[in-house]
């Protein structure tokens, strides 16, 4: 990686995740010269892939394929400089000691200038806080000067949660409104990459378009489309605006 050229790092449980909940933030930072790694901890194999599983002769190994397959489109869309497919497991995952310091060797070959992953709380789907929980982790570890130190110690990158499938439930409220109205149809062109999640595409524009409503009543801004974050540490500024 350059050491010029600004990087970022998304964290996903399943293949679909960044899509949805990121792709907006993706496309907009990959059109600014970032870098972006994507880390596809699982491919929603069990979960996130009902209408593959109703075809006829399907297996656990085509189902993988064709999850890989779509994600690796929709990163095409939003400029992802690099995908990886971890394999851990759906339903439960299974997040290792060994994976975990996968992830902080991830952290200190790239040094994010911002990581985001899944809310803090999803009482439909106990893979994303507990894959939020585990990037932060790995975040902490890649700051420890004691964990392989001939290694440069990464930094402290802000770390954002993107927003859970059913945000009420899920005690979950943005702090960060960003604007992907310029970005937004490659967003949407990564959407409609998931052709086994097909039942999501206008979900997912809908809550673009929410987003984008709130952030243009926040802002002085034309805003149509946008993500919500919450900021799960202090924002350290020279100014206030």
């Amino acid at each position: 990686m350059s050491e010029t050229r600004k990087t970022a790092l998304v964290v996903s449980a399943h293949s679909a995740d960044f899509v949805w909940r990121a792709g907006g933030a993706i496309a907009t930072h990959a059109e600014r010269g970032f870098a972006v790694t994507v880390i596809c901890l699982s491919y929603g194999e069990r979960s996130e892939s009902a209408k593959l599983w109703r075809l006829p002769g399907m297996t656990l190994e085509r189902v993988k394929a064709e999850r890989q397959k779509e994600a690796e489109a929709a990163a095409k869309h939003l400029g992802v400089a690099d995908i990886q497919f971890w394999d851990l497991g759906d339903y439960p995952i299974t997040l290792s000691t060994e994976s975990l310091y996968r992830l902080v060797d991830v952290h200190r070959a790239i040094h994010p200038a911002f990581v985001l992953s899944h809310s803090k709380n999803d009482i439909y789907n106990h893979d994303h806080p507990a894959v939020t929980d585990f990037a932060q982790h790995a975040r902490i570890l890649a700051q420890a000067h004691g964990h392989n130190p001939h290694q440069k110690v990464a930094g402290a990158p802000p770390f954002f949660q993107f927003e859970p499938h059913q945000p009420e439930q899920c005690d979950w409220k943005p702090d960060v409104l960003l604007d992907i109205t310029s970005v937004w149809d490659k967003k949407r062109a990564a959407i409609e990459c998931m052709a086994g999640q097909e039942h999501l595409w206008d979900y997912y524009t809908r809550v673009a378009q929410q987003r984008g409503a709130q952030a243009a009543r926040n802002s002085d801004k034309s805003i149509k489309y946008g993500e919500g974050y919450v900021a799960v540490f202090p924002h350290v500024v020279e100014t206030l605006v």
